[in-house]
């Protein structure tokens, strides 16, 4: 597929035109003479240098990679249908839709911006974190530096002891067995050639307190609503986790509460402050 460069150029700058600052988590200031977002503003959301979007809506540059594509599409919250418009334009074959996507929905997007004091993350089926608040990051660490298959918290929980250090020892044995249980369901959702599939082909190789769970054949075990978790910087955290899903993408946003006056909710106060912006 070739680029169409005046076709990219007017839908980037009519979809960024469309969007206004508290839409996307901004703040809106003083003196704002632009139409939605400045070129910078969505460079930033999208990670990527104000230089090299200006050059796209100005149909200049070379031919932007499929990943630098996707990073727009997520940082100018498109739909399935307006990501898949902008990948065309760009010159390449959408992604896959469904559980397989990477591409968090603007729904969903547009909750998360404003939970931005709030510990909160987007998490697809396999636990693999997509975005994440400020907060979430102070909680849970930062999911952007994890790659490949320890993108899986599931992965990284039986392949990793560091991985469990976050969690109360207590709830160890259980989180085992949920995890386990959820990535069985999974598999026999998304079928045998599936990602899931090959994470838990991973794991049996891998860990043998995976295999002495996986070989009970549990399933429907949940997470309660009370995580407890060992922070390095503020020690136990007590906190209600409430999920929104979207089922068009398998997606879920998971949002950590802690009850106002309990000696979590002040802790979290703390970490709020501490918390790298």
């Amino acid at each position: 597929m070739d680029i169409d460069r005046s076709g990219l150029a007017e839908f980037l700058r009519t979809c960024r035109e469309s969007l206004q600052p508290e839409d996307v988590g901004l703040p809106r200031g003083q003196r704002r003479r632009t139409s939605g977002l400045r070129r910078e503003e969505v460079a930033s959301l999208s990670h990527m240098s104000a230089d090299y979007y200006a050059r796209l809506e100005r149909q200049r540059g070379p031919q932007p990679s499929e990943g630098m594509v996707a990073a727009i599409a997520q940082g100018l919250h498109l739909s399935l249908d307006q990501r898949d418009h902008l990948f065309r334009l760009a010159g390449h074959h959408p992604p896959a839709r469904g559980a397989e996507s990477q591409h968090v929905g603007p729904g969903i997007l547009r909750i998360l911006d404003r939970l931005a004091d709030t510990p909160a993350e987007v998490v697809t089926e396999l636990g693999e974190t997509l975005r994440q608040t400020r907060m979430g990051t102070a909680l849970l660490g930062d999911a952007s530096l994890r790659t490949g298959p320890n993108r899986s918290l599931g992965h990284r929980w039986f392949t990793d002891p560091a991985a469990r250090n976050l969690y109360h020892p207590d709830d160890h044995a259980f989180l085992s067995r949920t995890w386990a249980s959820g990535l069985r369901e999974v598999i026999a959702r998304r079928g045998p050639r599936s990602r899931a599939a090959a994470l838990a082909e991973d794991l049996l190789t891998r860990s043998e307190e995976f295999r002495e769970v996986w070989a009970t054949h549990e399933v429907g075990l949940r997470p309660g609503p009370v995580k407890r978790f060992i922070h390095p910087q503020v020690g136990l955290l007590e906190l209600q986790c409430q999920t929104l899903s979207d089922p068009q993408q398998a997606h879920s946003l998971l949002v950590y509460t802690a009850e106002p006056g309990s000696e979590t909710h002040e802790k979290l106060q703390l970490l709020s402050v501490v918390a790298t912006p």
